[in-house]
């Protein structure tokens, strides 16, 4: 485990460049006081630039959930997931109905992008001032194609959470670069050249867990960026028997002409035959609860026994070679370490814009972990063991565990991945009891992310990570917030295999997905690939852009993201700690159905940015602050 506990000596570097962003589009303060006209000056000032850009992974993934995380917003705004918590976390219960409580509620997020847009911007555009020897060629381009790698991610996740706004592909930003414009005709072509430098530029050979970009992915984010655009703006309802080009942008990596489906598979073909990428034998072992430690606690007969994972074999444990963190399917990653602490380089906590806080914690682990209060205390072991306390909020919606059953139930088989995905709460924490205040509660619980403990930990909520070779704490001195260390994975091999079958109709790559889940193989139809997809990736972002672009824009009610999230009307859940027949979840405002036909699927622009830019930027549709269907509402009481 040395490999993932680090001190924070070694991000000392890193973290020297993250203060504050700015709250605006202008060039980055944190980097424009570094710049000058001999500054990159070596290969390692580009290093520090780079590890500087992943960084704002970090602080996306470490601050809370509810105002940094778009992948966790995505989960909540999905119909796998309520709003849930308590009766004070509003925030979370706004992106599940798709209201908003004030007009700049994700404004945090849209900074935080334009933040790494800026430093990828500054490396693209200072790199040569180092003056790269023949032998460094290979080097400068891999640095130069990671960061045209990020600048086409924080792009591709700005446009999908807020649509049209402006592209900035500068440190130099003139008035016109202000205007906002068109996702479809102006953005995507830019993120896909961006990425399609990046495969050009990069080395032909795996990152290898290393939190690096890499060729293969590259090649990956193309498909999942052209699948999007293709499916939600051209409307191909299809991909396996529609197509649609685009046109790149001639750039350093990419000499231009158009990308089509064809280009796309070409890419994901190399990352099958050349990558390296191999399924882990058991879904299980892509989890931290499948960990080692807890696995010896399951055999030897004493004190507590998680049941779940006796059967495993313990060389595919979580914390084994291969397994976890670093694992054989994992392409790209958020990597997170020991070095979070309260403020870092003086600043305090909750200061600024942001919050440095915890930033190094993989923090969805809090948010999604059990909710535990001075009431039920269950964070003591017995009610819970093994899973760790937290703050209780997007829990499993009825929907993804009745759909699944459903599907179980219909195929006559049972899918591995269910209650290696979902905790029941019920029937797998005997003692478990719902907090006073709880609502929105569905009876389950996210096992992917959950944070564990063990019977050798010090105190009920200790992390077992705790006990891993190597550990040191952190100085948040509050392992219950500061130690989750688990990546958070953004592109794993079986979302190559899927996105081969959607392309190309062909089933040989989606059985590959099926036979790890022990369920039968189907042939291809759009309809297999979809529940494949939901139930390999749930909880890991991916639900609410893949309903979008199977519905395409403008939609209307009767899209497949509408009704999806319509029927999460009317399931029983837990209110105030009780559940009771008679109260079922409801649109707090009007249906989802109307607010995704209103939004598209798309967040309201922050206006204070919309005032910052004087009008170059407008609101999105659905988003009048006057309408009461906007605005958030107290239900729970």
């Amino acid at each position: 485990m040395k490999k993932y506990i680090l001190s924070a000596i070694a991000v000392l570097s890193a973290a020297t460049l993250l203060t504050s962003c700015n709250d605006s589009l202008d060039t980055d303060p944190r980097v424009t006081e570094m710049t000058s006209a001999t500054f990159p000056g070596k290969p390692a000032d580009v290093e520090s630039e780079i590890a500087a850009l992943y960084s704002i992974m970090n602080t996306m993934g470490g601050g809370d959930s509810d105002t940094y995380n778009p992948f966790f917003w995505w989960e909540i705004m999905s119909d796998n997931c309520y709003g849930s918590g308590g009766l004070q976390d509003n925030k979370v219960k706004s992106l599940h109905h798709l209201v908003e409580m004030n007009v700049d509620q994700y404004e945090t997020v849209f900074i935080l992008l334009y933040g790494g847009i800026s430093r990828a911007n500054n490396t693209i555009e200072t790199i040569d001032n180092v003056k790269w020897t023949d032998t460094q060629r290979t080097q400068r381009n891999q640095l130069l194609g990671e960061a045209y790698f990020m600048r086409a991610l924080y792009t591709l996740w700005l446009t999908q959470l807020y649509g049209d706004v402006p592209l900035i592909t500068s440190s130099t930003i003139t008035d016109d670069m202000k205007q906002q414009v068109s996702a479809e005709e102006v953005i995507y072509p830019q993120i896909l050249s961006d990425l399609t430098s990046a495969k050009n530029l990069m080395k032909a050979e795996r990152a290898n867990g290393s939190g690096h970009a890499d060729k293969f992915a590259a090649e990956a984010f193309i498909a999942r960026a052209w699948m999007f655009w293709a499916g939600f703006y051209k409307k191909v309802s299809e991909l396996a028997t529609g197509d649609a080009s685009i046109q790149l942008v001639e750039q350093e990596g990419c000499d231009g002409g158009t990308l089509a489906k064809a280009d796309v598979i070409a890419g994901l073909r190399d990352i099958i035959s050349n990558g390296g990428y191999k399924l882990c034998e058991d879904f299980r072992s892509l989890w931290q609860y499948s960990n080692s430690l807890l696995w010896d606690e399951a055999q030897d007969g004493e004190g507590h026994a998680y049941e779940f994972i006796k059967d495993m074999k313990r060389e595919n444990c979580f914390d084994q070679p291969g397994m976890g963190n670093g694992n054989t399917e994992e392409i790209f990653q958020i990597q997170f370490m020991n070095a979070s602490k309260w403020g870092i380089d003086g600043q305090v906590a909750n200061g600024g814009i942001y919050s440095t806080a915890r930033m190094y914690s993989n923090y969805i682990s809090c948010f999604w972990g059990l909710r535990n209060g001075a009431t039920n205390d269950n964070g003591k072991r017995t009610k819970t063991y093994p899973f760790n306390q937290g703050w209780g909020q997007g829990t499993p919606s009825c929907n993804i565990w009745d759909d699944w059953t459903d599907a179980e139930r219909i195929g006559n088989y049972t899918d591995k991945r269910k209650l290696g995905s979902l905790i029941d709460l019920e029937n797998e924490l005997e003692s478990y009891t719902y907090e006073k205040d709880d609502c929105e509660e569905s009876g389950y619980g996210v096992k992917k992310y959950a944070d564990v403990n063990l019977d050798a930990c010090a105190a009920d909520n200790d992390s077992w990570w705790s006990k891993c070779e190597g550990y040191t704490a952190s100085s948040l001195d509050n392992k219950q917030q500061g130690d989750h260390f688990e990546d958070y994975y953004l592109m794993r091999y079986a979302d190559v295999l899927l996105m081969m079958t959607e392309l190309t109709g062909e089933a040989s790559y989606m059985n590959q997905v099926q036979r790890r889940a022990g369920v039968p193989e189907t042939p291809y139809t759009l309809a297999n690939v979809q529940n494949e997809r939901r139930w390999e990736f749930v909880f890991e972002g991916l639900r609410f852009n893949d309903m979008r672009r199977w519905s395409g824009i403008d939609g209307g009610e009767n899209c497949y993201a509408a009704k999806a999230l319509q029927a999460q009307r009317g399931k029983q859940i837990v209110c105030l700690g009780q559940k009771s027949a008679k109260r079922t979840l409801e649109h707090m405002t009007c249906s989802w159905a109307k607010r995704y036909a209103a939004t598209n699927g798309f967040l309201s622009k922050p206006q204070a940015q919309i005032t910052n830019l004087s009008g170059k930027m407008v609101q999105n549709p659905g988003w009048d602050a006057a309408d009461p269907e906007t605005q958030y509402k107290v239900i729970y009481q």
